[in-house]
């Protein structure tokens, strides 16, 4: 993503403009020299991958007309002014004008090398977050919003596809952190209700005695504090989507309620007798084991059957771990773009100790490792292998006793592990086989073992 930014010097004084020039080229910068502004309005143009250092006196057009020409066609394009003794309040109004800073005659070499830096590290990083912000507005459809290549997100997608534009209520399930809200988004987005709104509501996040009043709304004098009709949340997702997250934790009573909505598609607002026809999809989602929840009295099984017409599982990241390399690579590229820093350089190291990790928070901890990497923050103890307690074993894999055997994690671990190597080394097996630190004839064996292709 980097490039080589040049320097392009506008002066028409002969000495003046071989000094710049040469102080510019010892110090390894590249430089291209005019001799007026006119000259220098030809070459520039928009995303223009360098900085200007112009005089305030060139003949015809001067230097504070090429400061609004540049601002005028790319506002952080650094424009440096070279100004004369009596030129600073023409150098004021060139600040003002959009220069980036000026430099008064005379001047050092080192001084203009100094400022010419600074000014193509800014010009760097605007044009690395412009390539980033385009990169993420090509990200669009459903491989934008689901990251992964693994074969466990690409069922995912497809059923997504598949199901998106049915009216038929959805349940997802997986562990917190592992993308059940950018799930329930993107069915509504790709759905015919995506005109219509997208009503989300934790069900955990809102106390039982105001649930009700949240989800069906009220009329003004229901109960004590009703002071005006409110609209309830299922009301308001009148055709479009209403996301309901940690279905588990709504109360008995209020399961029957969603039911009743759920088979009638209508409500009644606290303290009305009136029924009101709703047209709205609902999309729910679930870290625990709604049967065995059902079977314990803590949960509704008409519910859950009525909503487990089409389930959603989601893998945690554990179990795809192939996917870790690209999902990190597109966290770290929303990070550059929110936070104005360029993307970190990722070693083979810190790539293997992130292969490693067992990652209980799943995609939403990666997407944190992503920010703290692009910030520079605790980036060695971030990276560094966690310890594992016995407790892990079986913790969170909604598969209890039936998870994977030890042989058949340490088989996925290692295919995880060499299908991203290949990715970041392009399909090159010596490259990757001394990243790894194996033979080229043992990584053969193991590409061949796990049917992987070189370009993987």
């Amino acid at each position: 993503m980097t490039r080589e930014l040049s320097v392009l010097v506008v002066e028409d004084d002969f000495h003046m403009q071989l000094g710049c020039v040469q102080a510019l080229q010892l110090a390894g910068l590249s430089v291209e020299a005019v001799d007026s502004a006119e000259q220098a309005m030809g070459l520039i143009t928009p995303g223009f991958a360098g900085v200007i250092v112009t005089d305030m006196r060139l003949p015809g057009a001067d230097g504070l007309s090429l400061v609004r020409h540049c601002h005028g066609l790319d506002a952080d394009l650094p424009v440096i002014m070279i100004t004369g003794h009596g030129d600073v309040t023409l150098a004021v109004e060139a600040m003002r004008s959009g220069a980036y800073d000026f430099i008064p005659k005379p001047f050092s070499p080192e001084l203009l090398v100094e400022v010419v830096r600074r000014a193509i590290e800014k010009r760097s990083l605007t044009l690395e977050v412009a390539t980033l912000r385009a990169a993420l507005a090509g990200r669009d459809g459903l491989e934008g919003k689901l990251v992964g290549r693994s074969p466990q997100i690409q069922r995912v997608r497809r059923l997504i596809s598949e199901v998106a534009g049915s009216p038929v209520d959805i349940l997802i399930h997986g562990e917190t952190g592992t993308g059940k809200e950018v799930v329930a988004r993107a069915l509504h987005d790709f759905s015919g209700r995506r005109a219509g709104p997208y009503v989300a509501l934790n069900c955990g996040g809102v106390p039982d005695s105001l649930l009700d009043s949240e989800l069906f709304g009220h009329e003004q004098g229901a109960f004590t504090g009703a002071q005006k009709r409110r609209i309830g949340k299922i009301e308001h997702a009148d055709r479009g989507t209403l996301f309901l997250d940690e279905l588990e934790s709504m109360p008995l009573p209020m399961q029957i309620k969603l039911l009743r909505v759920l088979q009638e598609r209508e409500i009644e607002r606290l303290g009305s007798n009136q029924p009101l026809r709703v047209d709205v999809r609902v999309v729910a989602a679930t870290k625990d084991d709604l049967i065995a929840r059902a079977q314990a009295g803590s949960f509704r099984s008409d519910l859950y059957y009525r909503l487990n017409v089409v389930t959603i599982e989601l893998p945690p990241l554990r179990e795809r771990r192939e996917d870790i390399p690209v999902l990190l690579d597109h966290f770290m590229v929303l990070a550059a773009s929110r936070f104005n820093r360029p993307p970190p350089n990722v070693s083979t190291e810190q790539m293997h100790r992130l292969m490693a990790h067992h990652w209980p928070g799943n995609v939403r901890e990666l997407r944190n490792a992503a920010d703290c990497l692009v910030l520079g923050v605790r980036k060695d103890e971030l990276l560094g292998p966690p310890p594992v307690e016995a407790s892990e074993a079986g913790e969170g894999t909604g598969a209890g006793e039936e998870g994977l055997s030890l042989a058949d994690s340490v088989d996925s671990y290692e295919r995880s592990l060499i299908a991203a190597e290949l990715r970041r080394q392009q399909g090159n097996i010596a490259r990757t086989a001394k990243a790894l630190r194996v033979p080229k004839t043992t990584l053969n064996d193991k590409i061949r073992k796990h049917r992987l292709q070189a370009g993987e």
